[in-house]
């Protein structure tokens, strides 16, 4: 009856909102921790980086080669593959002027495209749910994840949050035993069922007769709970729903980061109708041994999206999806003497989807 109530609602309006059903979706990808971009789009052939990198420099025999001068990583297969299929554009050189070497600023000013002296108080992400997805469903924005990032700070609160879709639902502190009802969840259920006063009507009727401009009341309040447990549980739902139902149709790798990814695909395929997804993978910030941990998280990265890519392309979903990777900042060109690199300034962007400009773009 809700969906019958918000289908009908969504029918009179005189502007249909555009959803991740039928238009774009942007995936947004988070390398945390500051990614060495001069390891991962490698200028092999380039005396001043093997003379700057002696220990950790990509040598001409191992890297991954894209024309005379430039590699990918050994390890970013995925990545290459993508490049050679047109799949894959490469922006080198991303930052900003005056650049901040601070982890927690610097992903400030990438999560609210501010200049380096000026403090935004809402994201780029909410900017654009503030002013282009008034009225759309909870589920506008997704992030996979335990922390909502700046970039979805918004004057009015959009999207939702979560890491595990089976831990997304209303949960009391102490778990039920199997076979019993969580009595939280249960609780919220029940207020979406509170009949109007006076009308009979059940949650799903309901939804067009909420006041509205009315004095903040106990009436008012109470409507904003109803309305509010609404949307959680209908998303709760939702999420819950596809995420046991729609199968996936690549093979990922074995790591939390390709699981994040996995289940965006799921959502996609499903039909959630999502503009913004928001992943992250962690771990970037290669002080030390930087080899072996660049190793595994290029890997992982380029492997994950391959798989990301290719099970969007079994759904025929591709051609609606841009993933668009960042990270804070990219490292110094001179290693240090603990085998890694410290905090530099800018660094390359990987775009990804079928309608990119694909190839190397920028220096």
């Amino acid at each position: 009856d809700t969906f019958a109530a918000l289908q009908s609602q969504a029918a009179d309006s005189a502007t249909q909102i555009a959803t991740g059903k039928d238009a774009t979706i942007l995936v947004v990808l988070q390398m945390a921790g500051g990614n060495d971009g001069l390891n991962a789009v490698v200028p092999y052939s380039n005396d001043f980086y093997h003379n700057a990198r002696p220990k950790i420099g990509q040598t001409a025999d191992k890297v991954l080669k894209l024309n005379g001068d430039i590699a990918f990583h050994s390890a970013m297969t995925g990545f290459k593959n993508l490049y050679d299929s047109g799949n894959l554009a490469v922006i080198q050189g991303v930052g900003y002027p005056n650049p901040n070497r601070s982890h927690f600023r610097s992903t400030e000013i990438w999560q609210t495209a501010s200049d380096s002296d000026k403090v935004e108080k809402y994201g780029w992400l909410g900017r654009y749910f503030d002013n282009a997805c008034a009225g759309a469903d909870p589920t506008v924005g997704v992030v996979v994840g335990r922390q909502l990032p700046e970039s979805f700070f918004a004057k009015t609160p959009t999207g939702i949050c979560f890491d595990n879709p089976q831990n997304y639902r209303f949960l009391s502190p102490e778990h039920p035993k199997p076979g019993q009802t969580d009595m939280t969840e249960a609780a919220y259920e029940k207020l979406n069922e509170t009949e109007m006063a006076n009308s009979g009507a059940n949650s799903g009727a309901s939804i067009g007769s909420l006041a509205a401009g009315m004095p903040m009341q106990g009436g008012k309040v109470m409507d904003f709970i109803e309305r509010t447990a609404m949307d959680a549980q209908i998303s709760s739902d939702e999420v819950r729903g596809i995420a046991a139902r729609v199968q996936n149709q690549a093979i990922y790798p074995n790591s939390a980061f390709a699981n994040s990814l996995k289940l965006v695909a799921k959502l996609i395929g499903g039909g959630l109708p999502t503009r913004i997804y928001y992943v992250s993978q962690g771990g970037y910030d290669t002080h030390t041994n930087q080899l072996a941990t660049q190793q595994r998280l290029l890997g992982d990265l380029g492997d994950s999206l391959k798989a990301f890519v290719d099970d969007l392309k079994a759904q025929g979903n591709l051609q609606r999806v841009l993933v668009m990777t960042f990270s804070e900042f990219g490292r110094r060109v001179t290693e240090n003497a603990n085998g890694g690199t410290d905090h530099g300034a800018a660094a390359p962007m990987f775009i990804v989807g079928n309608k990119v400009k694909a190839g190397l773009l920028g220096r």
